[in-house]
C-alpha cells in the first residue's frame, strides 16, 4: 500500500562490516560544517534524516550511533564515488532504479501530507469497528462441505447420506482440494468467511445436520455440514484500535489515488 513506508528503499544497511573492515572513527562534523569524502560534502541533513528514521524504529539516539553511522555514509560515498567514476551511473538499467525511487520517495512525500490534512477520526474508527463486529457476529461454526460441479452429483451425495453414508468418506469425491482428504473438513469460521449463499445454508443448519438440498455458489454445488457452533467473542475496541487507524487510512489513500487516476489521461 501506497501508505505503508516507502523510504525502506532509502535505508542505509551498508555497515563497515559488510565491507569487510573495521569500523574507522569519522572526523568529527565541526558546528554545520559537513565531513567531505575527496572533496564532496556528506550533508548534515542526510545524517538526521537516517537518524530520525532510527529513532522512529526504536533505535537510540546518542554520539555512537550516531558515528556509526556517519561512518557508513563515508564508506557508502567512496563506494559511491567509485561507481560513478568507472560509469555506472549512467547506465539505463541503473538511472531506471534511481527514476523509480526517486519517484517512490516523492509518491510517499505526497501521501504523508495527505494523510495529515486527512486524519482518521476516533468516530470513524468506532464505526468500521461497529460494522466489522455486525458482519463478523458472534459465532464459529465448525463445518463440513462436499463441493462438486453439477447438482445432480450434490443430490446424489444427499441420498447418500439418508442412507446411512458417512460425510467424511463421501467428501473424497469433493473438487476442493484443501479439504477433500480431510473429510470434507473446513475448520472454525465465522459466517462471513464463506459467500452469501453458503454462509447461509450454514447458519440455517442445526448442530450435526446436512443440508438437505445442494447449495449453489460460484465455485459449484455444496453439500454442507455443521458439526458444532461456539460463542467468539469480538475483540475489544481499544485492543484493534491501531489496526482500524491502518485499515481506514488505507481506505482512505486507494480513495484519493482513484481519484487522481480517474482524472488522469490515460492511454
Amino acid at each position: 500500500m501506497f501508505s505503508r513506508c516507502l523510504l525502506a528503499a532509502l535505508s542505509l544497511s551498508v555497515t563497515a562490516a559488510a565491507w569487510g573492515q573495521a569500523p574507522t572513527t569519522p572526523p568529527a562534523p565541526k558546528g554545520d560544517q559537513p565531513v567531505t569524502v575527496n572533496g564532496k560534502a556528506i550533508p548534515k541533513s542526510r545524517l538526521e534524516f537516517i537518524v530520525k528514521q532510527r529513532v522512529a524504529q526504536g533505535q537510540p539516539d546518542n554520539e555512537q550511533a550516531r558515528k556509526l553511522i556517519l561512518d557508513n555514509l563515508i564508506t557508502q560515498e567512496v563506494v559511491a564515488q567509485e561507481a560513478e567514476r568507472k560509469g555506472f551511473g549512467k547506465g539505463p538499467e541503473v538511472r531506471a532504479q534511481l527514476d523509480l525511487m526517486r519517484q517512490q520517495v516523492i509518491v510517499q512525500a505526497l501521501i504523508q501530507d495527505y494523510l495529515k490534512s486527512h486524519p482518521v477520526k476516533d468516530d470513524e474508527m468506532l464505526a468500521e469497528y461497529n460494522k466489522l463486529k455486525a458482519s463478523r457476529g458472534d459465532k464459529e461454526y465448525k463445518v463440513r462441505h462436499i463441493l462438486v460441479d453439477k447438482d445432480t452429483e450434490a443430490t446424489d451425495i444427499i441420498a447418500q447420506l439418508k442412507k446411512g453414508a458417512k460425510f467424511e468418506d463421501l467428501a473424497k469425491q469433493s473438487k476442493d482440494p484443501g479439504s477433500k482428504d480431510k473429510g470434507g473438513d473446513l475448520d472454525w469460521n465465522p459466517p462471513s468467511t464463506f459467500v452469501k449463499p453458503f454462509a447461509e445454508a450454514l447458519t440455517k443448519l442445526e448442530k450435526g445436520k446436512y443440508t438437505e438440498a445442494p447449495v449453489q455458489t460460484q465455485f459449484g454445488w455444496h453439500v454442507i455440514q455443521l458439526d458444532d457452533v461456539r460463542a467468539q467473542p469480538f475483540p475489544p475496541f481499544d485492543s484493534v484500535k491501531q489496526q482500524l487507524h491502518t485499515r481506514l487510512q488505507d481506505q482512505e489513500v486507494q480513495k484519493y489515488v482513484s481519484a487522481l487516476r480517474a482524472k488522469a489521461a490515460i492511454k
